[in-house]
């Protein structure tokens, strides 16, 4: 069995992407242009039935674009998770308001829904959950929360490309949804992020401030940014958005490989009516994680990923002091390992044999 190191995920780029860059160098149309364009309507044919799509320079500027399209700004709140990438509390903080953190809960490390409504005020603008490593949030269930109570639901999809609630795609639910597309994404335009929405207001406003406030040039009719997906860009993400399905389908085949071997460790949960993509596999481990991680790497040069050991509340840009119990201990005791569709069947048996040995014997 081959010896070679398994990364914890892997950027797959082959000779079509590199082509697709190719020809639009060639065509000297560098800047956002036709294929950032044809992107963006392929984007919504394939990922969030129709709904429109914005492309931007990356998943951090999709959502604070979309918070600011959405008319979040100073004296609002939005209640969001502390478990997750920063850039879900930063996208909030950079409009004026408030992140407001929540906990999760521990089946499928996405929000609470009871401990979110209780932290709903007259500040509330909107909620905005994370469809965390590719398992979906409960759509409906926070779509009919926001209309009990009046605020909108805003849709973190960083790493959710594909999934879906009940055959409804994600990024379909919220005022806005954002995917990112990151190298280490399910798949990916080099950097970037995507903006769906099915609010005209919200879409016009997104194009506006993705380019200096203008549509047309010389005609700014606000004050935007230079947060533009160049054409280069766009032909990568092209040619992924025709793979990734296939992609997919292997990875939710890894997935289930693992959780059909694995022992002593807490696979992933798939919600009833959930369509989990798995942008990562991501197990619990009550005592030992950090040594699991660890001797993965020296002993059997397997990579693997703790996402996220310092919920966002306690980060130093926050320093909160929020009781987030559940937070707490899924960042003490997740895990994730190699998933991505790039693993053979040797190098899957190979992840189970070490994360079986090393529990076992005590990790």
């Amino acid at each position: 069995m081959s010896q070679d190191f398994i990364p914890a995920a892997k950027p797959i780029i082959g000779a079509e992407e590199r082509a697709a860059v190719d020809a639009v160098m060639a065509s000297g149309m560098l800047a956002q242009g036709p294929e950032v364009a044809a992107f963006e309507k392929e984007f919504s044919q394939v990922m969030v039935d129709g709904r429109a799509s914005v492309a931007v320079n990356s998943g951090t500027s999709g959502l604070h674009l979309g918070l600011l399209a959405s008319g979040v700004g100073p004296g609002d709140e939005v209640i969001v998770p502390s478990f997750t990438f920063a850039a879900t509390g930063n996208s909030v903080a950079l409009t004026g308001a408030t992140p407001v953190f929540a906990d999760i809960e521990l089946d499928y490390y996405t929000l609470d829904v009871a401990h979110v409504e209780s932290l709903i005020t007259d500040k509330t603008k909107g909620i905005m959950p994370v469809h965390l490593y590719g398992h979906p949030f409960a759509a409906d269930v926070f779509t009919a929360l926001a209309e009990k109570h009046g605020i909108d639901l805003y849709e973190d999809a960083a790493q959710a490309h594909g999934a879906a609630v009940n055959g409804k795609k994600v990024g379909t639910f919220g005022k806005f949804g954002m995917f990112s597309l990151y190298p280490t994404k399910n798949m990916t335009s080099g950097e970037g992020g995507m903006v769906t929405t099915g609010d005209a207001t919200v879409e016009r406003n997104l194009r506006l401030l993705r380019n200096q406030g203008m549509e047309k040039q010389y005609q700014n009719e606000l004050v935007g940014f230079n947060n533009r997906m160049t054409d280069l860009h766009a032909a990568i993400g092209r040619v992924q958005l025709t793979k990734v399905e296939a992609w997919t389908a292997q990875r939710q085949e890894n997935a289930a490989f693992l959780s059909a071997n694995l022992e002593g460790v807490g696979t992933p949960k798939v919600a009833p009516g959930a369509e989990h993509v798995y942008h990562q596999y991501t197990i619990r481990v009550s005592e030992g994680r950090d040594e699991l991680h660890e001797r993965l790497r020296s002993e059997f040069n397997i990579g693997s990923g703790v996402y996220y050991p310092v919920p966002n509340h306690r980060l130093p840009s926050f320093n909160r002091t929020e009781d987030l119990p559940n937070t707490e201990i899924a960042a003490r005791e997740v895990l994730s390992l190699p998933v991505h569709p790039s693993l053979t069947q040797d190098d899957l048996e190979r992840i189970v044999t070490a994360v079986n040995t090393i529990v076992k014997a005590g990790a």
